[in-house]
């Protein structure tokens, strides 16, 4: 075994859904309730789906977001078709799950009802059965129904896999990984859409093993900075329209640059860690053949929010920070490094939020992390997670040179659903 294989092998295994039994009972539970309230049948777990990420087997470790449908009975299907049936469904599922879960948030969302546990929450969505596989499902803001077609899409994805040689279920969960690590607001049905026609597009990484996968999504990168910009995508298997929230072909490009530096370094020391930058800490630390444990002559302080808080990111959130001296004016950071000025010691520095798609309420933390020659010899990394010293702002003041980082952390019911990052290099005296 290679070292690179050795990497993306533990990768992938670090990836894997560690919460399954959970999921499953909580699952389970809702089912019956929903089955005894519709059905008047006590312990049933029929008649229900699960869809999404987590039905086309592409989730990972901390996905927070499951999407469950429950099949209601043909027979009601007249009542709940006519004027407010789409509201009084949804309410009727609401409160049979409440009566389950009385002391958990239960709530009706549009769609679906929302059932918000620790850690993850379930979309709940009350829909009927049609003969083409296809399902009815309840829209209160048109009061109408809709019709969504998710067994044709986990056929799509199962079928396609195997064609792939199980890579396609791979690269899309390496996918969401990095999406995590980098905050990019992509859905899972947008990733597995692109996945799939990258496959389609070229299928000779079909026959790809773990030795080649760092390659292998070098190339998805680059095949998603090349991408045009579209409002939607047809969903794989199903062609419904699948929104683009957010452009993404610079974040691909940045990671097809960060993954050409990991090929590169394939075989030395440093391999996983350039893997990590891509990916995140879910790559595992592979000790290089020969390698000595080293101490370092600096304490590392730096703590990650993946340690304390499951990632899925949902959401956009955009920092910025204005660079404040006496006797000048205000600034942003990124204009003075636009223009080439540089950023130099005893400056106030007021980081902020700019853009959050969040809705309230949500917990706001912040990361300062010093790096370089001189925050190693002064002992001074920093790099553990704060809460913000002005509002949700988080000021900080310049001390010493160097590449320092400031990541920003949105989390909404014990679930990091937002992040974003900016580089404030310091020069000179």
């Amino acid at each position: 075994m290679t070292q690179t294989s050795e990497i993306f092998d533990g990768f992938l295994a670090n990836l894997g859904v560690d919460n399954g039994a959970t999921i499953a009972s909580r699952r389970d539970e809702i089912t019956k309730a929903l089955n005894k309230e519709f059905r008047s049948i006590e312990g049933s777990t029929d008649h229900k789906l699960m869809v999404g990420s987590y039905g086309r087997w592409t989730a990972i470790r901390g996905v927070s977001d499951l999407d469950l449908l429950f099949i209601v009975p043909p027979s009601l299907r007249r009542g709940y078709e006519e004027d407010g049936g789409a509201s009084r469904i949804l309410k009727r599922t609401r409160e049979a799950i409440q009566n389950r879960y009385p002391t958990t948030t239960v709530r009706v969302d549009r769609l679906v009802v929302v059932v918000e546990f620790i850690s993850f929450s379930f979309d709940v969505q009350p829909v009927f059965a049609n003969d083409d596989d296809s399902y009815s499902y309840p829209d209160t803001y048109a009061d109408a129904w809709k019709v969504t077609k998710p067994r044709a899409e986990i056929k799509a994805i199962r079928d396609e896999n195997e064609t792939a040689r199980g890579n396609l279920r791979r690269l899309c969960r390496m996918t969401r990984s990095w999406k995590n690590k980098h905050g990019v607001v992509m859905g899972g049905l947008l990733i597995d859409t692109l996945a799939s026609r990258f496959f389609k597009a070229e299928p000779d990484w079909a026959a790809e093993g773990s030795d080649g996968f760092g390659l292998m999504c070098e190339a998805f990168f680059d095949f998603l900075a090349q991408e045009p910009d579209h409002e939607f995508y047809a969903a794989v298997g199903s062609g419904q329209r699948v929104k683009v929230k957010k452009r993404f072909q610079s974040a691909a490009a940045d990671a097809r640059d960060l993954a050409s530096i990991a090929v590169g370094a394939r075989d030395q020391k440093n391999e996983y860690a350039k893997w990590r930058a891509v990916f995140g800490r879910s790559v595992p630390k592979v000790q290089h053949a020969g390698e000595e444990a080293s101490f370092s002559k600096f304490s590392d302080t730096e703590e990650f929010i993946e340690d304390q808080f499951p990632i899925d990111i949902r959401a956009s959130l955009e920092i910025d920070c204005t660079v404040t001296q006496d006797g000048f004016r205000p600034q942003l950071l990124r204009t003075l490094l636009r223009k080439s000025m540089p950023l130099r010691p005893q400056k106030q520095l007021q980081f902020t939020i700019v853009e959050c798609t969040v809705v309230e309420p949500f917990v706001v933390r912040w990361k300062v992390l010093n790096r370089g020659a001189e925050a190693e010899r002064r002992d001074c990394i920093r790099g553990t997670l704060i809460e913000p010293n002005k509002g949700r702002d988080r000021t900080e003041y310049t001390s010493f040179r160097g590449a320092h980082v400031v990541e920003c952390y949105i989390i909404k019911a014990g679930v990091v659903i937002a992040r974003a990052s900016i580089d404030v290099p310091i020069s000179g005296t």
